[in-house]
């Protein structure tokens, strides 16, 4: 089993499409702190998620609060301004996968305090500042899972 955060995601169709991979891999979902938009029943039917209700999502109030529901968990951290790579990377099961704001990425301070277990997505154009972050929980997630198995929970 796998983990995935989101820390203040800012864009609801990235966050949809995350629920969706989530959903389709089983894998649980963490949003922590605000989301800069709505997650109540209300908002999700209006903008078609219709496979919502698929989705394990957990809220939490700030990074502690997740580090605390996942006392067995590695903690993973992604950003462009990492020197590792993803692949390099061995993950193990229960990791959880933590990315930042789509506009910010994830707090510096964050960054250096956990640098060992900072990675990127290496872009061979250094002119596009970053990937969207829905595909970049993809990249990730099917590396990680290629890595461990896939676990069938159905």
């Amino acid at each position: 089993m796998l983990h995935v955060a989101l820390v203040e995601p800012e864009i609801p169709p990235n966050t949809g499409n995350i629920a969706r991979l989530c959903a389709a891999t089983f894998t649980d979902l963490h949003i922590v702190g605000a989301a800069g938009f709505r997650l109540d029943e209300k908002a999700v039917k209006r903008a078609g998620l219709d496979y919502w209700d698929q989705v394990k999502i957990r809220r939490h109030i700030d990074l502690e609060n997740l580090y605390s529901a996942l006392p067995g968990s590695r903690f993973v951290y992604f950003s462009t301004k990492s020197d590792k790579t993803y692949t390099d990377f061995p993950f193990q099961n229960n990791d959880c996968l933590i990315f930042g704001r789509e506009t910010r990425g994830l707090p510096e301070d964050l960054l250096k305090a956990n640098w060992e277990r900072c990675l990127q997505i290496p872009m061979p154009n250094q002119n596009v500042r970053s990937l969207n972050l829905a595909t970049s929980v993809g990249i990730v997630l099917f590396e990680a899972f290629r890595q461990v198995g896939f676990h069938d929970r159905s």
